[in-house]
């Protein structure tokens, strides 16, 4: 047999080997058993992949990000053959990797139920013990279409080769613009085909070396996510490369789900999403109200000493205002429907910056003027498909915190360093303090508007700006607004997840669409630079985030009642009320527990409430002019003179501490 020279790369090592022909990628790797797949010329492959003559080959390893999605489509296809095996006449839609874990689509008589997850689990391991090789096998376009004549949505798919993964979100995995494949589960001992699916791979080399899995929900979702299409049942799973690491998700997601801001909202008594409303529309409730109102009110004053001027808008308008900005052509999926009126078309605002535009556009401008920074609480609504709406997160009406500065193109590096430093800062005031930074830029698509040149300078004008932040950039191909490059500020919360917070936008586009002009220094007419920035992205949105990232025990100063006065007896509740007039005379939210309740009872639904002060006062705090204090974890500071608590709670309140 001939020899074969091949390159083993490993980080920055290269390893030249002579092997002989027909040496599969496995063998190139004996005994390393975290290795899954192989990467060849940049192109991930079977581990039983045959080695050609001049290739590269590096090792992907089962914790990396490309061999977690192996393993995780691998589990997928695990569970598909488990569902078919226990109902034969589902149908199979698409089964994608997704962050953390798999999903596979099929369409079946009846929703499943939690009994039915337990029993395909149970299946699931069976098959896994069984240690069956998943097999790559090339096919034509009618060969597939013969042997899935069963699988309508299969024959859906190669109708669709090529064009599948921007028909179907997660079709990727299925077919792409090359060849078609089909991967085949064969029985370990006699090589007999168990299962196939119409798949791209690669695969892990057996069910065996799936480590650990777990399936976690049902739900109804929409053949390639069109509400027109069949609805289908959809299962969740989350695979992992040892069952530790599973266990550690589990518990993750268990602290997750006591966190989730919604179920806290009910909880609280903050907000509610009414049915008569309508899917992703919250009300906010007095308590919510006073949260809200803080947040506003310290980001309003934040906003005055660093030169903003506040504005206000409409939330409607004629449509061709969004045609001119160009939010129509690129954005309408993203807006509701048009409301007919005096023989024209109006829309819901779906964003402020059009209005901004107008004024600024309202009378002439000087160079002098600029930058001007204008600033609204500007309520928006987005047309959000019911099945991705998900509490104050992801909701079709809510309030953004948006600024549009108006710059000449000298001002713009400074205007852009400032704007990122104060959105940190002011993020940093609410409590999160742990920050990357996204840039998100055009690529090839007729997606994006405007010049190659703008584009070029707008991105690297924002390049410098985050690069100043020494924080992590993470670069965000194609991910760029349809007018111009981003920063996306990214947040992690106290149990390590990542929110996307403010947005920073430059942009060319627009200004040159509404004819936007200032009289420079010369008398010549010039175009602004526009800059987009929501720092909260939405109050709503940051209310969820926020609510989350504290557990519902925000620190005082947002909390909405900061103290609560819990008297020992009936006695005792005029004196609390007493200083609670005090307090509330000194700015604070102070409230007295005057109900039939005994005090335990009283102290445990203070803590329910999470109140960051508990004020008990009984027969000795009464004659010492004290208070007693007691704190969210249970500790107790006895004692305290009435001024002396007042005033602790104050400080606590201006420093922004959490108690």
């Amino acid at each position: 047999m001939s020899d074969v020279r091949v390159i083993i790369q490993r980080d920055s090592e290269r390893e030249e080997r002579v092997v002989t022909t027909g040496t599969t990628a496995a063998e190139l790797f004996p005994g390393e058993r975290s290795i899954v797949a192989a990467r060849v010329g940049g192109e991930l492959k079977d581990l039983a992949y045959v080695v050609q003559d001049g290739e590269t080959v590096e090792g992907v390893e089962i914790t990396s990000e490309d061999g977690l999605n192996i393993l995780r489509h691998s589990t997928a296809h695990v569970m598909a053959q488990a569902v078919q095996e226990l109902f034969p006449d589902a149908k199979l839609g698409i089964g994608p990797p997704i962050r953390d874990g798999f999903y596979y689509d099929f369409d079946v008589k009846e929703p499943f139920t939690p009994d039915d997850l337990k029993r395909v689990e149970k299946k699931m391991q069976e098959i896994q013990k069984r240690g069956q090789r998943f097999a790559r096998r090339v096919t034509t376009d009618d060969a597939a279409r013969e042997e899935l004549a069963d699988e309508p949505y299969k024959l859906e798919l190669i109708g669709l080769k090529g064009n599948a993964a921007q028909a179907a979100d997660g079709a990727d995995a299925e077919v792409g613009g090359g060849e078609l494949t089909i991967y085949d589960n064969l029985d370990a001992k006699t090589g007999e085909l168990c299962w196939k699916d119409l798949c791209r791979g690669p695969h892990l080399p057996t069910t065996r070396n799936i480590p650990a899995f777990k399936l976690m929900r049902s739900a109804a979702a929409y053949w390639r996510g069109s509400e027109k299409n069949p609805q289908l049942q959809r299962i969740y799973g989350t695979a992992w490369p040892s069952k530790d690491e599973l266990k550690a998700h589990l518990d993750f997601l268990a602290e997750a789900e006591k966190r989730d801001h919604r179920k806290l909202g009910a909880e609280l008594d903050l907000f509610s999403f009414p049915d008569e409303l309508g899917p992703g529309l919250a009300v906010f409730h007095p308590k919510g109200g006073v949260v809200r109102k803080v947040m506003e009110d310290y980001s309003r004053r934040r906003h005055e000493v660093s030169g903003y001027e506040f504005v206000n808008t409409p939330h409607i308008s004629k449509e061709h205002l969004f045609e001119t900005s160009g939010h129509l052509p690129h954005y309408a999926e993203g807006m509701f429907p048009p409301i007919q009126f005096d023989e024209q078309n109006y829309r819901l605002k779906a964003m402020n910056c059009p209005m901004h535009n107008l004024i600024f556009k309202s009378r002439g401008r000087s160079y002098r003027e600029l930058p001007l920074r204008l600033f609204e609480f500007g309520t928006v609504y987005r047309y959000e498909k019911s099945g991705v709406v998900h509490g104050l997160t992801r909701s079709r009406g809510f309030t953004q915190d948006d600024s549009h500065i108006y710059c000449t193109k000298e001002q713009m590096p400074e205007e852009l360093d400032t704007l990122l430093t104060f959105v940190l800062d002011l993020l940093r005031d609410y409590g999160l303090t742990e920050f990357e930074l996204e840039l998100s830029t055009r690529d090839d698509s007729d997606k994006f508007i405007g010049t190659d040149e703008d584009w070029e300078e707008a991105t690297e004008a924002l390049r410098q700006a985050a690069e100043k932040q020494d924080l992590p950039l993470v670069p965000d191909p194609g991910g760029a607004a349809y007018y111009g490059p981003k920063i996306s500020v990214q947040a992690k919360d106290a149990i390590g997840r990542s929110w996307q917070m403010s947005t920073l936008q430059v942009d060319f586009n627009q200004p040159k669409r509404f004819g936007l002009e200032y009289t420079a220094a010369d008398g010549s007419r010039q175009q602004p630079v526009m800059l987009h920035r929501a720092l909260f992205g939405s109050i709503e949105r940051f209310f969820g985030v926020l609510l989350e990232h504290y557990a519902g025990a925000f620190p005082a100063w947002l909390a909405p009642v900061q103290a609560l006065g819990i008297p020992i007896g009936d006695a005792h509740v005029p004196y609390l009320q007493e200083f609670a007039e005090q307090a509330r005379a000194a700015g604070l939210r102070v409230e007295v527990d005057a109900s039939s309740d005994r005090m335990q009872k009283k102290i445990r639904n203070a803590q329910k409430q999470k109140v960051p002060f508990m004020v008990i006062a009984g027969d000795e705090d009464m004659a010492a002019g004290a208070v007693s204090f007691r704190y969210r974890d249970g500790s107790q500071e006895n004692g305290i003179p009435v001024g002396d608590a007042i005033a602790k709670i104050a400080k606590v309140v201006e420093d922004r501490a959490q108690v």
